[in-house]
């Protein structure tokens, strides 16, 4: 995992929160969703067949992980996860909690303004929780 750096476009919209066995985790600074973001610390990975076999199964045990700590964010009807990558091309998985009521419901929530970013005592709550799983 040497060579390893977080693209600089999720410095823009998220915050630092973990570091789990393969990813960085990122909490994402939108007050209106819990969210989480997973970003395999491989160098290079822009899909998911740039990792190996076992790293595509230790990405998927962390993205289950990171949809339990969501439910523990917020309210969550139902988890959104996904790894699109049109806007960023490093290979992140997004771990989105939705709800009926959420104001977006059922449209996707990426590229959708405003963001509310978290006041700090929220973000350093949500951070706590994640850092604490």
């Amino acid at each position: 995992m040497m060579g390893f750096e977080v693209a600089p476009a999720f410095e823009a919209g998220s915050v630092a929160a973990a570091e789990w066995p393969l990813c960085h985790v990122r909490l994402q600074d939108d007050a209106r969703f819990p969210w989480l973001i997973l970003i395999p610390r491989v160098e290079g990975a822009l899909e998911l067949e740039d990792l190996t076999v076992k790293q595509r199964a230790v990405l998927m045990e962390e993205t289950v992980r990171a949809g339990a700590l969501v439910r523990r964010l917020g309210s969550v009807e139902k988890l959104n996860v996904g790894a699109i990558g049109n806007v960023t091309a490093q290979l992140h998985v997004h771990v989105v909690g939705r709800r009926r009521d959420d104001g977006l419901w059922p449209d996707p929530v990426w590229g959708r303004e405003p963001v509310i970013p978290y006041t700090d005592d929220e973000r350093a709550r949500r951070l706590a929780i994640v850092a604490g799983s």
